[in-house]
């Protein structure tokens, strides 16, 4: 890879944890940045939620709740069950251990202090070795334009269970928002062996990613390959709304869909071996197709996709 070896990849929440965990496990910690999206993050509490990136972030760390795949492992909720006692507003469950974090982060964004610096002391704490970087340090936050009216992205997905039907999206702030100062300089540099988009939700989980200002061009311009693996296998998605959305926008709710929405940037598409005919479509679309097990449900699965991924940088 000629002094090539270092690896971005575009994370959302739990599908894309998966594949950085792997990606984590299979090269040294300082051949990998993921990059997480923050368009989901909202006030909650008085706090500072940043869901992707949390998760990301425990994942990494190796104390994620592994069975429902965002949270900490060993939870308890005795906080959230005093604030029911109390009326207030327990939708989104908040745990015990998990509180610290926001705490933490929301006093030291209060200092001044920026999301990407506050990040970097969360894992450095948590012994993550990898860099993990927020989209941005500015505010953008998902819309769900519905049925029901625009919701904020959190109530659309965890106060109303998806349940809306979803006609649109737009990311506030996004058009006054700078890319993290840490990604654009890792994609102009020198370094990068290929950006690689995670099986995450390609409308509200990359999209905000690559609707920053700037970055979509600066990706395009970095001569490195962009892949992109699946987050629908056999027309379902593997985790969250994405094959709904699909549907309730008119689309089909297939592989070669999330394909076609990335055409012109993925350079290589990782399709999982049981949607092999949609391979034709997907070739014709000026895409490379890998046919992979992309269905990680153990941490084996997880590393084999990882190198499966990274053996396609070298094509």
């Amino acid at each position: 890879m000629s002094g090539r070896e270092h690896f971005l990849a575009i994370s959302g929440g739990v599908g894309g944890a998966k594949l950085a965990l792997g990606l984590a496990r299979v090269l040294a910690a300082d051949q990998l940045t993921v990059v997480a999206n923050t368009a989901d993050d909202f006030e909650h509490l008085g706090l500072h939620i940043a869901p992707d990136l949390d998760t990301v972030m425990y994942t990494l760390a190796g104390i994620n709740n592994s069975q429902q795949g965002w949270g900490l492992e060993g939870e308890s909720w005795q906080m959230l069950e005093a604030l029911q006692v109390l009326g207030g507003e327990t939708w989104f469950r908040l745990g015990d251990r998990d509180l610290a974090t926001h705490l933490y982060r929301s006093e030291r964004l209060r200092e001044g202090e920026s999301l990407s610096a506050v990040t970097a002391e969360l894992c450095r704490q948590l012994g993550i070795g990898q860099r993990l970087l927020p989209m941005t340090d500015d505010p953008v936050r998902t819309v769900v334009h519905t049925d029901q009216g625009e919701l904020p992205f959190q109530h659309y997905f965890v106060r109303e269970q998806c349940r809306p039907a979803v006609s649109d999206f737009h990311f506030q702030g996004i058009e006054q928002a700078r890319p993290q100062r840490e990604l654009l300089e890792l994609l102009a540099g020198e370094t990068l062996a290929a950006i690689i988009i995670c099986p995450s939700n390609p409308f509200v989980s990359v999209d905000p990613v690559l609707g920053l200002p700037g970055l979509k061009q600066a990706i395009m311009d970095s001569g490195a390959p962009v892949i992109a693996v699946s987050p629908i296998v056999g027309g379902i998605a593997i985790k969250g709304p994405a094959a709904k959305m699909m549907a309730e926008l008119g689309l089909p709710v297939t592989a070669a869909a999330v394909a076609r929405h990335y055409t012109g940037l993925v350079n290589s598409f990782v399709l999982d071996e049981g949607d092999a005919t949609l391979a034709p479509e997907i070739e014709d679309l000026g895409m490379n197709v890998e046919l992979a097990p992309t269905i990680m449900k153990t941490l084996a699965d997880r590393e084999q996709l990882a190198r499966r991924v990274i053996e396609l940088a070298k094509v």
